[in-house]
């Protein structure tokens, strides 16, 4: 009699030491050689180790001596320790070639399908100036405020369609862009709104991600007070010291702020805690103040 359940044990273990340490190790790293002797010595050490075993259990637990011998239980156990890994270890294989193949497919599928929404969300910008520039001459000259919304307008969505599109861009630029976003903002409040705004760029070259600080510009717009009994007021500022951005923004707050309006505020502080994350790691400093009659949030970021 035999002991044929203990190939199990040793096909087991050759196949993750194998998998887990000689693949990644040797074989992933195209070192060939290494792989192809590191494999046969762990299935020629499995092998006399199941020999081992085998023969003091036919020995000593089934009481039977096996007509091959020692060498015999040797090679046998080398070539069926051998065929067996090889065999679990093409199986494995193939399943993870075809897994990947299908997960590219996927991925593929789903890139083209994100290209084609994203064409499809894409307004032609010519179009779109051309329309602007329709809807300026149709309104009536003596209403200038309305021209200058637009116009104001106009130049926010030309900076979004064609100068965003780079990973980084010259802050002077950002600035500018900042400085008519509150004015058109402003446009959109009562006037007796009160908006500071200091902006100081005293280190040219200085690049940035683009819309990262407008997040926190359209918060303040967003929750400032609106009260007609007391002073309703948003002050922004901004510098440079070196090659790090400093910038704070605080507004008056209602003392009851709405609900709808405290729960609006989660998804684009989180797309931004998540940009700064991915663009300026260990690079930045974020913090916020809440009181009961103002709100205030304080961004450093280092852009060297």
């Amino acid at each position: 009699m035999t002991v044929e359940f203990c190939y199990l044990i040793f096909i087991t273990a050759d196949y993750y030491v194998i998998t887990y340490f000689i693949v990644p190790h040797f074989l992933q790293k195209r070192k060939y050689f290494y792989f192809i002797a590191a494999t046969l010595v762990v299935i020629a050490f499995s092998a006399m180790l199941r020999a081992l075993v085998a023969a003091q259990m036919n020995r000593y637990v089934f009481h039977s001596v096996h007509k091959t011998g020692f060498a015999g239980l040797y090679l046998n156990s080398a070539v069926n320790i051998f065929i067996w890994v090889q065999l679990i270890m093409i199986g494995k294989m193939i399943i993870d070639k075809t897994y990947n193949q299908q997960r590219l497919e996927t991925l593929e599928k789903e890139r083209m399908r994100n290209e084609l929404d994203f064409l499809k969300a894409q307004v032609n910008p010519h179009a779109l100036f051309n329309s602007l520039n329709t809807l300026y001459g149709h309104i009536d000259k003596s209403n200038q405020d309305a021209r200058n919304i637009l116009l104001q307008f106009s130049e926010l969505l030309r900076y979004q369609l064609y100068d965003c599109t780079a990973e980084k861009i010259c802050l002077e630029k950002e600035t500018e862009y900042i400085r008519n976003y509150i004015a058109f903002q402003q446009w959109r409040k009562d006037k007796r709104l009160m908006v500071d705004v200091e902006i100081e760029n005293k280190e040219n070259g200085l690049k940035i991600a683009p819309l990262l600080l407008v997040v926190l510009i359209e918060n303040t717009f967003k929750f400032v007070s609106n009260s007609t009994e007391k002073e309703n007021k948003i002050i922004i500022k901004l510098c440079t010291k070196g090659t790090v951005l400093h910038s704070s923004f605080f507004n008056t707050t209602e003392q009851q702020q709405p609900l709808a309006m405290a729960n609006s505020n989660g998804i684009g502080m989180a797309n931004l805690h998540r940009r700064l994350e991915l663009l300026y790691p260990h690079k930045y400093e974020l913090n916020s103040s809440k009181r009961d009659d103002h709100y205030k949030t304080n961004l450093i970021i280092d852009l060297s």
